[in-house]
């Protein structure tokens, strides 16, 4: 089962989260068709997407990730609400490149030169934005680097898919360690210390260490306090009412087109891949129902 911890250690002097979310990138891979890079970048922005809409409080609240890049992938767009959902996908999905230097899937490489944007809509008149340059690419670091310049909070983010040879998904998931105002020096070198020392987080989850595990690890000696438990999943919200909805607001004008080349239209989901097929007489029925533009009027 993917889940997702919340945690607390030093006294409230850090916040943590933590996932496992092998499914949630199992399901994202299957819905895209994605190469086994792109499962990783994909992968990863899932995670760290879901850990950072659990920091979110509002029931509506609704987080967003972009990656727009120079790199073969071109990009990837993650969404995620507060209650561990996430859905995405990747721009050119299939992309395949050789292993890095380190013999890793080389989601840096995909990626390439570009920024990375944070949105936060927390119901308020305007969202939340921020934006960076990609550090890397390899998408912990640079959330990291979102963290410590945007949001001004020292953080530490790692993410981490591993593929089976089969290029299924094995074992994905990651953590967030933030540190609050007024942290104690001897906090800090500790933590740098223990994060500099343990292994990758493929490699943690591979040897069975579970989110509890990991931040045990890292913060076992802190006063450590494992709060709540969250399920998280790929889901989308899209259906065939709403994309019926979607076509009739685009007019009547719009529809007779539609109708008058003669064939029925398929819609699809960016975000989880589904299709949706209206025919001639359903589109006949959304007309019916379609909002009267001025120029119609006209017309």
């Amino acid at each position: 089962m993917d889940y997702m911890i919340r945690a607390t250690a030093a006294d409230g002097a850090v916040r943590a989260f933590a996932a496992y979310t092998r499914d949630m990138t199992e399901t994202a891979r299957q819905a895209h068709n994605t190469s086994p890079v792109c499962t990783a970048a994909l992968g990863r922005m899932l995670t760290g997407a879901v850990m950072m809409g659990a920091m979110m409080k509002g029931d509506k609240d609704l987080l967003t990730l972009q990656i727009r890049s120079d790199g073969p992938a071109e990009g990837i767009t993650v969404t995620a609400d507060s209650h561990g959902h996430a859905k995405g996908y990747v721009v050119n999905p299939e992309v395949i490149l050789p292993p890095n230097s380190k013999g890793k899937l080389d989601v840096g490489g995909i990626l390439g030169h570009g920024t990375l944007t944070v949105v936060r809509d927390l119901g308020l008149k305007d969202p939340y934005v921020g934006t960076v340059p990609l550090e890397t690419g390899e998408i912990a670091e640079d959330l990291t680097y979102y963290f410590a310049v945007s949001e001004q909070v020292p953080s530490s983010v790692a993410l981490g898919v591993l593929m089976n040879r089969n290029n299924t998904v094995r074992h994905a998931g990651g953590f967030i360690l933030q540190l609050m105002p007024g942290v104690q020096e001897n906090v800090i070198a500790a933590l740098e210390e223990r994060i500099a020392g343990i292994q990758s987080v493929t490699a943690m989850l591979d040897e069975g260490l579970s989110p509890e595990d990991i931040l045990g690890k890292l913060l076992g000696d802190m006063d450590l306090e494992i709060g709540e438990k969250q399920e998280v999943s790929f889901y989308c919200s899209c259906s065939r009412e709403r994309i019926a909805r979607t076509l009739r607001s685009l007019g009547r004008d719009e529809l007779d087109d539609m109708i008058r080349e003669g064939h029925e239209i398929e819609v699809g989901c960016n975000f989880c891949g589904r299709r949706y097929v209206f025919d001639i007489p359903e589109l006949e029925e959304l007309r019916k129902a379609a909002p009267v533009r001025r120029s119609e009027t006209k017309a």
